[in-house]
């Protein structure tokens, strides 16, 4: 089945992938809808995407496209619209003795190091394993995608990195990892905070923090931070619980 994604002078063919078990809801089937991956797509395209409800790993880009449940709602927070809690500020002055660093999305020995033990403390089923540089550059590089690292350095010890894309007008948060070692830091917390930094620094509009799921603690967390609009069936953004709507809408879809 093909579905196309109709944005400005172009069209994008979507192709709908198998049913598989859902990673986040127990009990029900998952199936995403994929950008063809013969289209050439720009940083451009990818961020007219972003506000389509799409996000992407490694070159595919995609978004639930559940017949049966629609539970997946796509989240950015408007950067403006962002002030810090209370746990959040605490967060900041406990980790103020951890140094942060922005730089171009390269890999090494540490990361990788990082990387697998993050994962076998938090996602022990294996299926975003990686025994290899190149395996970590799969999940997370694009080679049409500018992607940069957000790191959190306590002296020469690596012990957050957020891997977050740029386009036009925004980051996206793609993934973060850091020493589970450290739970008193709250350091996926911390990633976030500084993200949305790095987005008033730049002068960009949103953060796009993938989807929000209200009935899956793992990704609760996100309704946490003050500014988060989520995306509707209809395309409108809106901040979560308000009726304010903007117009950024990426295309709608229409079957082929």
């Amino acid at each position: 089945r093909i579905e196309r994604e109709k944005m400005t002078q172009v069209t994008i063919n979507l192709y709908q992938g198998m049913s598989h078990p859902c990673s986040y809801l127990a009990g029900q089937v998952a199936c995403m809808h994929v950008v063809d991956p013969n289209f050439r797509i720009s940083s451009g395209h990818y961020g007219r995407l972003l506000e389509s409800g799409f996000r992407r790993s490694g070159d595919m880009v995609y978004r639930p496209g559940c017949r049966e449940c629609h539970a997946c709602i796509p989240a950015r927070i408007r950067v403006n619209r962002f002030r810090p809690n209370r746990s959040q500020r605490r967060t900041l002055k406990n980790n103020s003795d951890i140094v942060i660093r922005s730089r171009n999305a390269e890999f090494d020995e540490q990361h990788l190091a990082l990387y697998r033990t993050y994962l076998a403390s938090r996602h022990a089923d294996g299926e975003m394993s990686a025994s290899t540089i190149a395996d970590m550059r799969r999940f997370l590089v694009s080679d049409w995608c500018e992607t940069i690292l957000i790191e959190g350095w306590l002296g020469e010890r690596l012990v957050l990195s957020a891997v977050t894309d740029v386009v036009d007008n925004a980051l996206s948060a793609l993934y973060t990892y850091f020493d589970p070692d450290l739970p008193q830091r709250s350091l996926g917390t911390l990633g976030i905070l500084q993200q949305i930094e790095a987005c008033r620094n730049l002068g960009l509009r949103h953060l796009y923090l993938g989807y929000w799921i209200e009935s899956c603690k793992k990704m609760r967390y996100k309704s946490d931070f003050s500014g988060l609009e989520t995306r509707d069936q209809e395309g409108n953004w809106s901040l979560l619980g308000k009726q304010s709507k903007t117009t950024e809408t990426g295309g709608i879809i229409t079957c082929a």
